[in-house]
């Protein structure tokens, strides 16, 4: 697609303009005010649009926009690989935009803000870009989209104009590739209703059957509106024919500009006052350790004042680090199409309403379909994820077994942590993760194998066990190693003493049906996945336990589960390989589930189910 292959340009004044390459990331990283001045004048379009878009012109956009450009700044010597940059920049945002739902939705009794009709930011990309027909089309049709389908539509309106790649994308999204192409395609589709939704609308005359189904609307935008008109189109002759004729969307935004700054982001030349000369220095080296110290700090202090500023001022201001950029809305001379009425004007739906979007499925999200006899489902041809589920283990094999063949995966991008808590970097520098106290976890993403490793602690009795949470793709649990089992009986000790516990202290205890783990677990990760501790010390639950987990390689899991018994070593017994086809059937773990529970270790069953089909 020609929109791709410009990812990484900018259009200015009509003509494209290369973004700063990793050269000038590295600059910026050392403290060159001059390249961290370039970096944020270059991506502070890009930054708006997505922003801007996702929250479709929300009173935050400008906060979250500074917000994101302080977060990048203070964290920029954080970042190892400056070629990945402009990825970690958009992660940035999307995170600050995620943090914004979650308030909106805790917060979801109280009265929604009113959206500024100069910042509807549909309005304002086609007053801006001067879109008609179709494109306008589009864009009017985003504001029938759910807020996560509007942020993955942020993205991907970017990837298709040029302006992303797909890694990116996925990486923003906190998605594998494949998954972010699974979840594209479905957004692409609801957008695609809603195009069909928007062109009904505006046709004049409009259909006479309408005006019962629009009964009670009261104009605004909503998924549950876009459900009940995408029917009547579907089941409806005169509106089907309106409908037709769609081009894909990706050839109407390929290679699209972004949406020009306001008038009111205008870069100033001169430094906040107090900001001095170190204003680079919180860049460099050991900037991730908090913006509190040196120029960026004072900078950051200052704009922790911001709404007493504004109300003074009129004016948002975005520091980052070396200089201000003062945002406020539109000219006011514009004229920009005011928004229908915002989500706080709609009256709350009915019981009988909400029943009914329960209980409707997407069919509306699928173009007008052919009518063919209803037939029951196929059945699968090959085995379905999630079918088998780890169980409690048989007696291991004699200790002098050697494993069967480990069928091998894919490894793509290396799994590595994209969030958690856990206690420290371990095992090389920061390749694992060493989590050692109740509800430390990490978040885990990549596609290839890693270890858990385990260390069963002092204190003995029943052992809460850990959870997989929030599952987005695939999880198989690949091979267990090490040279023992945590039952074992550890060589030079008596009868009746194991790595679980010993019979003066005691052991610990699994729950009833859980799988008796060995001293090294391996897994195959093809998306990501949240592992969390759940280890207890109260009287209950006293089992104590930590982990250590870190990237591996194939070869490297065969190499420990192939490795033979030595006693004198520790070493007890070969491994043994559980992914025996390399398929769908192979074992997913234990307390494992794609739901993302506030309380993992009481609300995920012990055989959860993550079945695709």
């Amino acid at each position: 697609m020609r929109g791709r292959a410009r990812a990484g340009a900018r259009a200015r004044g009509g003509r494209e303009e290369a973004l700063p390459g990793a050269e000038v990331v590295r600059a910026a990283q050392r403290g060159d005010r001059e390249a961290l001045d370039r970096l944020v004048t270059a991506y502070l379009p890009l930054v708006y649009n997505i922003v801007g878009r996702a929250l479709d012109g929300h009173p935050d956009v400008d906060d979250l926009v500074q917000e994101t450009l302080l977060r990048a700044v203070g964290r920029l010597g954080e970042l190892r690989d400056p070629e990945r940059f402009r990825g970690w920049l958009v992660a940035i945002a999307m995170h600050q935009v995620r943090d914004r739902w979650r308030a909106r939705q805790a917060v979801a009794h109280e009265p929604h803000e009113l959206v500024d009709p100069d910042s509807d930011f549909v309005g304002v990309t086609i007053l801006r870009l001067g879109l008609a027909g179709q494109r306008r089309e589009t864009a009017e049709a985003t504001r029938w989209l759910e807020d996560e389908e509007r942020g993955l539509l942020s993205l991907w309106w970017q990837e298709t104009a040029g302006q992303l790649s797909r890694a990116e994308l996925a990486e923003a999204a906190g998605l594998t590739p494949a998954h972010a192409g699974v979840r594209v395609q479905r957004m692409k589709s609801r957008l695609d209703t809603a195009r069909r939704v928007v062109r009904v609308l505006r046709a004049r005359p409009r259909c006479p059957e309408l005006a019962p189904v629009t009964a009670g609307w009261n104009g605004a935008p909503s998924s549950l509106w876009r459900k009940r008109l995408a029917r009547h189109v579907r089941e409806c002759p005169r509106c089907a024919t309106h409908a037709s004729g769609l081009a894909p969307a990706e050839g109407l935004l390929a290679g699209l500009a972004l949406v020009p700054l306001p008038v009111g982001y205008a870069v100033a030349t001169q430094l906040l006052a107090g900001a001095g000369a170190g204003a680079g220095a919180g860049v460099g080296a050991g900037a991730g350790a908090g913006a509190g110290a040196g120029a960026f700090g004072k900078l950051a202090g200052a704009f922790a004042a911001k709404p007493a500023l504004a109300a003074a001022t009129g004016a948002t201001v975005i520091a980052a680090g070396i200089g201000a950029y003062t945002i406020t809305g539109p000219p006011r001379g514009e004229e920009i199409k005011p928004p229908p009425p915002s989500m706080s004007e709609v009256a709350p739906s009915t019981e009988a309403e909400e029943a009914e979007e329960a209980d409707e499925d997407d069919e509306d999200d699928e173009a007008p379909p052919t009518v063919v006899a209803e037939e029951p489902p196929p059945t699968p041809d090959g085995p379905v994820y999630g079918q088998t589920v780890d169980a409690a283990d048989a007696p291991p094999p004699p200790p002098g077994t050697p494993p069967g063949p480990l069928p091998e995966r894919p490894e793509g991008t290396p799994v590595t942590a994209v969030g958690g808590n856990w206690l420290e970097p371990v095992h090389g520098p920061e390749d694992g993760w060493l989590m050692t106290h109740r509800d430390e976890h990490v978040v885990l993403s990549g596609q290839g194998y890693f270890v858990v490793r385990w260390q069963i602690g002092g204190v003995k009795g029943p052992m809460t066990m850990p959870t997989w949470t929030g599952l987005e793709g695939r999880l198989f649990h690949v091979a267990s190693g090490g040279g023992r089992r945590m039952d074992d009986t550890p060589p030079g000790n008596p009868d009746g003493h194991t790595w679980m516990g010993n019979p003066e202290s005691g052991y610990t205890v699994l729950p009833e049906g859980a799988q008796q783990m060995w001293q090294n677990e391996y897994f195959y990760l093809d998306g990501t996945v949240v592992f969390t501790n759940h280890q207890r010390a109260d009287r209950e639950h006293p089992g104590d336990y930590s982990f250590v987990l870190w990237a591996v390689t194939h070869e490297e899991v065969v190499a420990d589960i192939s490795t033979p018994p030595n006693p004198e070593a520790g070493l007890l017994r070969y491994g043994i390989v559980r992914d025996t086809t390399g398929d769908d059937a192979a074992p997913v773990p234990q307390y494992l589930t794609r739901a993302r529970p506030d309380d993992p270790a009481s609300q995920v069953p012990q055989r959860s189910e993550v079945s695709d089909a």
